[in-house]
């Protein structure tokens, strides 16, 4: 039985919602108890801790399987097997990134042209210690304990920080000059546990449910009945991932179904009842595997 480590902080909520559509749904006693139970053959224990341990933790072998970003696997330098990304993160499917920003109002309006000995506060101080460098910039790389935007322009000259969206940078007079980083959040494992053949074939059948659960996401199942007079138009109206499903009613009819973005259902259903489409039905889905 897999020991799994979830994170804690701000991926936890989409975490949980992910699990939950997985039929994975993570019990425990309260908000903050960092034990936790799954319902499930697969999973033996389950603990909720910062992301920023998690890929030392699995790394050490404390635990089998867990959920992180890549920003906390390259910060700790923690060698651990990636069983795949998940297109998540706190408030989109997007990834996030590991950005360089000075002041709105700084003169650097690159990475170069910041000079020796740059005052840079971060909480990933590896990760900007080794980017610096890969850059030729002696740079004083101090870390930070959080609000890192705060400190600058007079603690600090630039940050070195996550974003998702950018709007929190740009809300504290903030901008964007360099790129270090493109994490995703990934399921990763501890590469014994990961050599382990059992271990192993649990662990992607978990994957798996999560990843149909994400790719389910924003998607609704449409069915309709058609006639063989409308068959062609409501075609061409339909849109679907490979091709629709089509079977024939014992009245002649056809019956066509298919998957479709949730967000274009709105003008994707009118305009089949105009092609001549007849008892449609929109459905949710929980899952979608390939």
């Amino acid at each position: 039985m897999l020991r799994l480590v979830l994170p804690k902080g701000s991926l936890e909520k989409a975490t949980f919602e992910l699990f939950d559509a997985a039929d994975l749904t993570v019990k425990r006693s309260s908000q903050v108890d960092y034990r936790a139970s799954i319902l499930d053959p697969r999973i033996g224990e389950v603990r909720i801790l910062r992301p920023q341990e998690i890929p030392t933790y699995v790394a050490e072998g404390l635990f089998d399987v867990g959920i992180t970003g890549r920003d906390w696997i390259e910060e700790t330098s923690s060698t651990v097997q990636s069983l795949g990304k998940l297109n998540y993160s706190k408030a989109t499917n997007d990834p996030v990134r590991i950005v360089v920003a000075v002041a709105q109002d700084s003169t650097f309006q690159k990475v170069e042209d910041l000079p020796k000995g740059v005052r840079v506060t971060s909480e990933y101080p590896r990760l900007a210690k080794s980017f610096f460098a890969s850059r030729g910039i002696d740079a004083d790389v101090r870390l930070s304990y959080g609000a890192s935007e705060a400190k600058i322009p007079d603690i600090a000259d630039c940050v070195v920080d996550l974003t998702e969206t950018g709007r929190a940078l740009r809300a504290a007079g903030l901008r964007i000059i360099d790129t270090i980083l493109t994490s995703h959040t990934e399921l990763i494992a501890n590469p014994s546990s990961y050599a382990d053949p059992t271990k192993r074939h649990a662990m992607m059948q978990l994957l798996t449910l999560l990843e149909g659960s994400l790719e389910a996401r924003g998607k609704v199942l449409v069915k309709l009945n058609v006639s063989d007079a409308c068959y062609q138009a409501v075609l061409k109206v339909l849109p679907a991932a490979k091709s629709p499903t089509v079977s024939k009613l014992a009245s002649g009819d056809w019956a066509v179904e298919s998957v479709v973005e949730k967000r274009t259902v709105n003008t994707v259903i009118p305009a089949l009842k105009d092609a001549g489409a007849t008892d449609i039905l929109e459905l949710p889905i929980s899952k979608i595997i390939h």
